[in-house]
């Protein structure tokens, strides 16, 4: 058995009673959305990493309606229907979203967004249900009768989800919404990394609630995966000078210690008891493997207070 094949010991998902491991594989970048990620991915070879995924030990799977107009959906959903829906104790998560072309996010759009996802994805229900980027509409109309949470709070009720989430940016606004008591499953994103720490006091808020927390892009995207120089954007946007310096003297903090920069973005996340588990995107087969050994490099307790340090500015955060 190697680091790549080895399961992972199960972490308790919050207060829904799942059991996920530390990582989750993201589905994003497999729509291939060259705008949010620079780059193109095909299809086959996107299927192809799904069925990897799914031959590996990571039992957890992110994706969204919004991902590439259900172009993620439907690759997951044709991989799974070849081994006749997803395997014993896999947990698959998705969102719904506003409508791409008129922004609409009423409660007949939330239905809309789910039975589209039902179909794409061959399945019947769902085991995890976000409601994806709020942050397009106010906090007032997303909690307001007829809204978008009132009919996520139905889609529960009616077992077509079994747990429901909240999944998005503004660490603010996220934290209205889990003050609502209303989900089970704090989604972020690119707010808890090596150099953006804006979602401390909302994951802590989170968890302390009895929420369970999913950390989403680490990497920022991919800059902190694959160095400045290679991308110079951070969560899906040019990357200022700033960020870009401090990324580079984290990734020649990481060589000095002999780790690779994205193991050390990977378990900046994983290592903190708060987080139960930590998405990460993959676009090809070969990197599900890769990025599994990255998660369980063994990196020396004392780089930790280094990273700490160079962190971006504060004013430099997504907040």
């Amino acid at each position: 058995m190697t680091a790549a094949t080895e399961a992972f010991p199960p972490r308790r998902l919050g207060r829904t009673g799942l059991w996920v491991p530390e990582i989750c594989f993201g589905g994003g970048a497999l729509a291939s959305m060259p705008a949010a990620f620079g780059y193109d991915v095909p299809e086959e070879r996107a299927l192809e990493t799904v069925r990897a995924v799914l031959r590996g030990p990571v039992g957890f799977l992110d994706t969204a309606a919004g991902y590439g107009d259900g172009r993620s959906e439907r690759i997951i959903g044709a991989a799974l229907a070849e081994i006749g829906g997803p395997p014993p104790g896999f947990v698959l998560s998705t969102k719904v979203d506003r409508d791409p072309v008129t922004g609409d996010y009423s409660a007949a759009q939330v239905r809309r967004s789910l039975e589209g996802s039902l179909e794409r994805l061959g399945l019947d229900r769902v085991q995890l249900l976000y409601l994806h980027d709020p942050e397009h509409i106010s906090f007032q109309d997303g909690m307001a009768p007829g809204g978008p949470v009132e009919e996520l709070v139905r889609i529960h009720e009616e077992g077509l989800a079994q747990h429901i989430g909240v999944a998005g940016g503004p660490v603010g606004l996220m934290a209205r919404y889990v003050a609502t008591g209303v989900f089970d499953v704090l989604l972020t994103h690119n707010r808890w990394t090596l150099i953006d720490r804006s979602a401390d006091q909302l994951i802590t808020a989170a968890h302390a609630a009895g929420l369970a927390v999913v950390n989403a892009a680490p990497f920022g995207g991919g800059v902190l995966a694959k160095g400045p120089d290679r991308h110079a954007r951070y969560a899906y946007t040019q990357a200022d000078a700033v960020v870009l310096d401090r990324v580079r003297e984290i990734a020649a903090a990481c060589a000095e210690h002999g780790v690779p920069l994205p193991a050390a973005a990977i378990q900046f996340s994983t290592r903190d008891p708060r987080i139960s588990a930590t998405v990460l995107g993959v676009t090809r087969p070969e990197r599900v493997a890769e990025t599994i050994e990255l998660s369980r490099w063994s990196i020396p307790e004392e780089l930790w207070p280094t990273l700490d340090a160079l962190a971006a500015p504060s004013d430099h955060w997504q907040h």
